[in-house]
């Protein structure tokens, strides 16, 4: 029977508590409809791209945002297939989430990976378990570092892990632990031929959204891991002992450090319901380069004409000119003084 060996450590514990305390600051911020949907837009962004770069995609994160807008994109069809797999996995788990399912079955393993593998693996790699040994090497070196279980016990494996993350006491283990739990041990058993890692990623997301830490799906902990994935990879390979420690602390530690910086942009935004007041209730339509113009100024204090060219520097400054007007007849933002040394401040 799978059973999970590990010890609460005082860091699992500290980055617990951080991502409790973040979770319920993030959940209670009100935030107004226009910005909380492109948050939501860029976590899926920054997942699909840093979940498909981890596993060697070479595409920039400016291509994922325009092959998610459907616009082309030089560049392999596979590439540009993996990103389009990555969004529809992220959108597929979402609804899951949303019906509240009890359990995660093998068919739905399996459903995850054929979305991952569509057009990409031949129809009978694509939603099924891998037939073939396979080793992971050292990509610099060609060393072998961690040989999977053998094709046949794939099945077996798989039913034991399923068994344990679906049993009756499941709840007596944290959400964020059972995420991180189930994360290591699909890439340890990698029952497919590939996407494995995806497939880890997006079942730990999965569990996060049932165990009602989705932070309103603000979160992309693919981006924390593909920042270093040396480390994202030493630490799971440290795992394959058998002992998850080492696995958990960093495991944890990546989500408080994501759920954080979340945080921090939630509330720098979040005072501003009161404008939804201002005007009635009704929404306001902000434009992408004029939310950043507003955290600017959330940051800084003031925004003058001078510094148009370093936040945004493809955009002329007339363009920027007009957000900012636009911004004041909104009453968002004011102008204070006449000259070129004129700030813009938030009401």
């Amino acid at each position: 029977m799978f059973t999970p060996i590990f010890t609460i450590t005082n860091k699992i514990l500290n980055n617990i508590a951080k991502i409790e305390a973040v979770e319920e600051v993030i959940r209670l911020s009100p935030l107004l409809p226009l910005w909380e949907k492109q948050f939501k837009e860029d976590a899926i962004i920054r997942s699909v791209y840093h979940g498909t770069h981890i596993e060697g995609n070479p595409l920039h994160k400016e291509d994922a945002k325009d092959i998610l807008l459907g616009k082309d994109v030089i560049g392999r069809p596979r590439d540009v297939q993996e990103i389009i797999n990555y969004r529809k996995v992220i959108e597929f788990i979402d609804e899951e989430a949303k019906k509240k399912i009890d359990r995660i079955t093998e068919l739905l393993l399996k459903k995850l990976h054929r979305i991952i593998g569509d057009k990409i693996l031949s129809v009978d790699q694509a939603g099924e378990y891998r037939t073939k040994q396979v080793v992971v090497r050292n990509s610099e070196t060609g060393e072998v570092t961690f040989r999977p279980p053998a094709p046949l016990e794939i099945p077996y494996l798989i039913r034991e892990f399923l068994y344990w993350l679906n049993r009756e006491d499941k709840d007596n283990i944290h959400p964020v632990l059972k995420a991180g739990i189930a994360h290591h041990e699909l890439v340890r058993i990698h029952p497919f031929i590939d996407g494995n890692g995806r497939v880890a990623r997006v079942v730990a997301t999965l569990i996060l959204f049932l165990g009602g830490y989705d932070i309103r799906r603000f979160f992309s902990l693919e981006e924390y891991y593909d920042k270093d994935a040396v480390s994202y990879y030493q630490n799971l390979q440290k795992a394959s002992s058998g002992d998850l420690v080492s696995w958990l602390e960093y495991f944890t530690f990546g989500a408080a450090v994501e759920f954080e910086k979340i945080k921090e942009k939630v509330l720098k935004l979040s005072q501003d319901v009161k404008l939804k007041e201002k005007f009635g209730g009704k929404q306001i339509y902000l434009t992408e380069r004029q939310v950043k113009i507003i955290e600017y100024i959330r940051e800084v204090g003031y925004l003058q004409n001078q510094i148009f060219p370093t936040l945004f520097p493809s955009i002329s400054e007339d363009s920027v000119l007009r957000d900012v007007q636009d911004l004041i007849k909104k009453g968002l933002l004011k102008k204070i003084g006449s000259t070129k040394g004129a700030r813009y401040i938030v009401v």
